[in-house]
């Protein structure tokens, strides 16, 4: 038998999904603290206001 035949098709999943989730969950709160540093009139000009972010 080959190496690839008895290897998994999926190892691990549970650990890239995990990664990843918590990539996307970072990628969000750093944009929020991002946002929320910017002033009023910087909110303005893209397009947000103080009660979107």
């Amino acid at each position: 038998m080959e190496f690839f035949e008895n290897r998994s098709k999926r190892p691990f999943i549970a650990f890239i999904w995990i990664g990843k989730t918590i990539k996307h969950w970072y990628r969000v709160n750093r944009t929020r603290r991002i946002l929320s540093r910017m002033s009023d009139e910087q909110l303005k000009d893209v397009g947000l206001s103080r009660y979107d972010v």
